[in-house]
């Protein structure tokens, strides 16, 4: 009998706490449900403050130190030309000099490889420029047939454009993209007739900088656009908020 008041007791016991659980989790779920979840967007245009530019030129010939010495003399054109627009000699780097040796290939009747006929060398150097004077070095680069004038084969890049004062930038942005969120959540709890309870949680997006104005795709790591100089950036903030 003893054993039969003990069962029972346990069972009960069992059914009590089963209903504590049930209660708890059901308030839970309700609290839980009880919120509000909005994003906000943050966006800023700017300009660029600073620009990099780089060209390649190079010289073939069938002895080796002969066209290194042409080379020299090239290298040596382009640095004073640069020096007389204004391009500070600390701006200015050349590589190290790329060397390939040059072949021409014959075939014969049947389209087999017969002999390898060496033509020459062909060395190669890269000039790069990286400036605050964002002006002075996009002209440069867009009147760079002056240099080609000289009888140099000079292939030139776009200029790429950069901002260093992006991380004021983004603080400015997140500011701004977290006033929007809680302005908006503000408004939807205002209309349901609640308030705006605690902050539960806050997401910040990655940053996406593109050209203004433009059908650019923002990527899930973020895009930052380097081809235009006047850029606009954005970032996303999602917080989520506790409504009584």
């Amino acid at each position: 009998m003893n054993k039969n008041i003990i069962t029972i007791a346990i069972g009960a016991l069992g059914f009590v706490i089963g209903l504590g659980l049930l209660g708890n989790a059901i308030k839970n779920r309700n609290k839980s449900e009880n919120t509000i979840s909005v994003t906000g967007l943050g966006t800023k245009q700017f300009i660029s403050d600073l620009i990099t530019w780089s060209g390649s030129f190079s010289k073939n010939n069938f002895d080796l130190k002969s066209a290194y010495d042409e080379l020299a003399l090239d290298r040596k054109t382009i640095n004073d030309y640069l020096l007389s627009k204004g391009v500070k000699q600390n701006e200015i780097v050349f590589s190290s000099v790329d060397i390939q040796k040059q072949f021409k290939n014959y075939t014969d009747s049947n389209g087999n490889n017969v002999q390898n006929e060496f033509t020459g060398y062909n060395l190669t150097q890269t000039v790069s420029i990286e400036s605050k004077e964002v002006a002075k070095i996009e002209n440069l680069s867009r009147n760079i047939t002056e240099i080609i004038n000289r009888g140099i084969e000079f292939t030139s890049s776009s200029p790429s454009y950069f901002y260093t004062k992006l991380a004021t930038v983004k603080q400015e942005m997140i500011a701004s993209a977290t006033k929007d969120a809680k302005e908006r959540a503000e408004k939807i709890a205002e209309n349901s007739g609640s308030s705006l309870g605690s902050l539960k949680k806050a997401t910040m997006g990655v940053i996406q900088i593109t050209a203004p104005n433009s059908n650019e795709d923002y990527s899930y790591g973020g895009t930052f656009n380097t081809a235009s100089k006047d850029k606009e950036a954005s970032i996303t903030i999602k917080l989520e908020y506790e409504v009584d």
